[in-house]
């Protein structure tokens, strides 16, 4: 093995390593000492993933664990098959848990730590590390399953860290029990993969389903394994478990849910379609591309509207992502390059921004034991850096130049205006109404701003008030390093859309993404008979940055409305708000009384979406 192929394995082997001297001899670290070895252990797996990125080039990686290689064109081995886009994918995951790993110093209640378990957190954290880098990384359809379970294990324990308490327990079930459905139907399709072609490997399975003509049994395994990757990216009508877990995990654990693990679900889906389904006996690339645009239309409507309703501020963020992820979805069901190249910039852009707003509301949490956004009005006034930072988080929500936000959503636009130009209007509304919801919540908190909000009853899991501080030591100030690391994760945001040197990276790894031939040439050890796909253009664009002007511009507006528009008298006020309560009675209640916080509800739609899918991929193989 190369020194090269050796890299894929160590940087799983890592984290593993890494969790069980935390979860083992760390235990009777002092949590000081706990930290620091959590920290410098990410620290290195960063720059593993960096050194791996960097040798992967226009290329991909290939690895055969243990030297187990195919014979005669069939294996049994792994393979572990490391491109720019799943290793850039493991980088962000290494990145954003650097970043919570650091916000948590000395984050939960330090006589807990004293008692020896200071290394529980981090130890969980790196195993979460551990499935996501796997996850993005491993080019073996089983073991994709192995990983997406590893990864769904650490997140149930991590937003059940406080298991003590009962909301935090109920958020963690609800999770863990959709995700268990989501786990079978990933298994159930992959059996039947492996029944039709006797082949686990992504590339060796395209290859085989390619050479028979397509059938019920291939878009049954598709529908079943889309199902499993749309229940982790959080699409409509898979979504239902993302604003309980997120408004019951730790604030740092909230920082990696929506920051990375749920679009690796996205990238799964779009792996294993590219590499396995995209031939001739898969699934015809047209149903591909009509299915998800509508499934990431009405997730990005959802997401949206449910967001700018909230006042509940994790929530609030959860809903946000939510709908961003809509947007994503609908960018790569394009099956186009450019489209894949805009939502992978999006998504880099996003996580930033997104981390940073979870680790600010982490801050409110800390000091004022509530992330009721109406509670809150007026309380934050003396947090300056809190204040700005929220505002920068959200210009970078609403896609404003020059955030990596604004870039990717400039690239998805251009790359939709030709396929799809309903999807523009989409890409205006969704993010405006993010945005708006974080800035009137953070103009209500953080200034007071506006007409003080009427206090009407409802329930803790609505308002955010009555929560459990996540650090318990009122009389400290705030950490210096809880307002360091969301600027951090900005500046990332920002670089991502000002250094062209990263978009043309992107771009081109997107090409390759798109090439399932030269893919499964690589992992056969062979060179490709064609050339993959041209790489796209992914700059700026004058269109693309007035539009992102154009949406931070409604995002005020909107805000300005919520904050200001009830002091409004007059017969046009009032017809307006007439008009926005009968929307409200219409659209949004329905859609805020499905989510009902019973996992038997969230069960039974998982299973109406599947029975969807089956059908609809069944009647056009």
């Amino acid at each position: 093995m190369t020194h090269a192929a050796a890299l894929p394995p160590l940087t799983v082997a890592w984290p593993l390593l890494g969790a069980v001297l935390l979860a083992g001899p760390g235990r009777w670290l002092p949590r000081t000492a706990a930290d620091a070895l959590a920290t410098t252990w990410a620290a290195a797996q960063l720059a593993l993933l960096a050194v791996l990125w960097s040798a992967a080039g226009d290329g991909r990686i290939i690895s055969w664990v243990a030297a187990w290689t195919p014979v005669g064109g069939h294996g049994v081995g792994i393979v572990l098959a490391a491109d720019r886009t799943g290793a850039g994918l493991a980088l962000l995951a290494a990145a954003l848990v650097l970043a919570a790993l650091g916000y948590a110093w000395r984050y939960f209640d330090e006589p807990e730590a004293e008692r020896g378990h200071g290394g529980a957190f981090p130890a969980l954290l790196l195993l979460f590390e551990a499935g996501m880098c796997g996850f993005a990384l491993t080019g073996d359809l089983f073991d994709a399953f192995v990983f997406f379970e590893l990864m769904g294990v650490a997140a149930y324990a991590l937003t059940a860290y406080r298991v003590e308490e009962p909301r935090p327990l109920q958020g963690a079930l609800a999770f863990a029990l959709t995700g268990s459905v989501a786990g079978y139907c990933a298994l159930l399709g992959t059996g039947l993969l492996y029944a039709r072609t006797g082949e686990l490997a992504l590339a060796r399975i395209g290859e085989e389903l390619g050479a028979r003509p397509a059938g019920p049994v291939a878009a049954a395994a598709f529908a079943l394994i889309a199902t499993a990757m749309l229940v982790k990216a959080a699409a409509v009508p898979f979504h239902f478990w993302l604003p309980d877990a997120h408004s019951e995990a730790p604030s740092p654990v909230c920082m990696l849910l929506s920051g990375v693990m749920v679009e690796l679900g996205l990238y799964g889906l779009l792996r294993v379609y590219w590499t396995v389904f995209s031939g001739p006996g898969g699934i015809p690339a047209e149903a591909f591309r009509t299915t998800f645009l509508v499934v990431g239309a009405l997730t990005a409507l959802t997401g949206g509207v449910l967001c700018w309703q909230q006042r509940h501020l994790k929530r609030m963020l959860a809903h946000s992502t939510v709908g961003h992820m809509g947007l994503f979805l609908c960018a790569t069901a394009l099956l186009t390059p450019a489209g894949t190249a805009g939502a992978a910039l999006y998504v880099l852009g996003h996580a930033g921004a997104k981390a940073a707003l979870f680790a600010v509301v982490g801050v409110l949490l800390d000091r004022f034991g509530s992330v009721d956004e109406h509670g809150l009005y007026g309380r934050g006034r003396g947090l300056p850096a809190a204040a700005a930072l929220t505002l920068a988080g959200a210009l970078a929500l609403a896609g404003l130049p020059p955030f990596g936000t604004g870039l990717g959503k400039a690239v998805a636009e251009h790359a939709a205006a030709g396929a799809a130009p309903w999807l523009l209007p989409l890409f205006l509304l969704v993010p405006a109404l993010t945005a708006g919801a974080v800035l009137r919540a953070g103009l209500r908190v953080f200034a007071g701003a506006g007409t003080p909000p009427r206090q009407r009853h409802a329930g803790p899991e609505t308002t955010g008030s009555g929560e459990e501080p996540e650090v318990r030591d009122p009389r400290r100030g705030v950490p210096h390093v809880m307002l360091a690391v969301p600027a951090l994760l900005l500046a990332g945001s920002l670089a991502v859309g000002l250094l062209p040197g990263i978009a043309r990276s992107v771009a081109r790894a997107a090409a390759r993404f798109c090439d399932p031939a030269g893919y499964a040439a690589a992992v056969a050890g062979r060179t490709a008979a064609a050339p993959g796909p041209p790489v796209p253009e992914a700059g700026w664009t004058a269109q693309g940055v007035l539009l992102g002007l154009a949406c931070a511009l409604l995002a005020a507006a909107l805000a300005a409305a919520a904050l200001w528009g009830p002091a409004l008298t007059g017969p046009a006020a009032g017809a307006v708000r007439a008009a926005a309560g009968r929307a409200t009675g219409f659209a949004v209640v329905p859609l805020r009384r499905l989510h009902s916080g019973h996992v038997g509800d969230y069960v039974t739609w998982l299973a109406a979406g599947l029975a969807a899918l089956m059908v609809v991929f069944t009647l056009t193989a």
